[in-house]
């Protein structure tokens, strides 16, 4: 068999194949990298016409990792995918997934073990970046503590997947974004590797 297998050469040529079929020139250039890392990471070109991603989004982000607030992840998928050596330095990334707390709130409440993990995120929450790649009703729950006062995030990356709730959560969050920077894909379409990818894209320098 005869296929790529040089990394680099396979690395260039990805993005290549996306810019001839992608006309990025309406997105501002400042949000071209996180765009193309998404298109990267799901290996779909339509995104585009879906993606919400406001303007100040990765400023926000740099910024609020950079002066030390950590990054809150949904799941230990996405924890995983983020390149944590591209991230400022000490730079924590918290899950709260599988604390015991959160099975048990959870069970108590009679809701989904991600909305309860994020009631974990309170006291983390105030200007840190706040990332969810897997569940909607984690995305609900933390418009919901906010909508009650809670603190607020420097930005919220938001790309749960699924065919419950998960299009109503992001529309939700693109119609009211609660003067949120925020970086979401409309409708069922999402995941770990997109959420990853649009915190890496903010870091890792390239594509250039």
């Amino acid at each position: 068999m005869h296929y790529l297998n040089d990394p680099d050469a396979i690395y260039a040529r990805s993005f290549a194949i996306i810019a001839e079929e992608v006309d990025l020139s309406g997105v501002p250039a400042s949000l071209r990298p996180v765009a193309l890392r998404l298109i990267h990471a799901c290996g779909m070109t339509d995104i585009l016409p879906d993606l919400r991603i406001t303007e100040d989004m990765v400023a926000a982000v740099s910024a609020a990792l950079a002066f030390g607030r950590p990054l809150l992840a949904d799941c230990e998928m996405l924890k995983s995918a983020i390149i944590a050596r591209n991230l400022p330095p000490a730079t924590e990334i918290i899950c709260t997934l599988n604390h015991t707390q959160s099975a048990e709130r959870g069970r108590r409440l009679g809701i989904t073990r991600s909305a309860a993990a994020v009631a974990l995120w309170e006291p983390h929450l105030d200007g840190a970046v706040a990332c969810i790649g897997n569940a909607p009703t984690a995305l609900f729950a933390l418009m919901e503590m906010i909508d009650a006062g809670g603190p607020k995030p420097a930005a919220i990356i938001a790309f749960p997947v699924g065919f419950v709730g998960a299009a109503e959560a992001k529309a939700e969050l693109a119609s009211n974004p609660r003067g949120i920077p925020f970086a979401t894909l409309l409708g069922r379409r999402g995941g770990s590797a997109m959420a990853a990818a649009a915190i890496n894209a903010i870091f890792a320098g390239r594509p250039t």
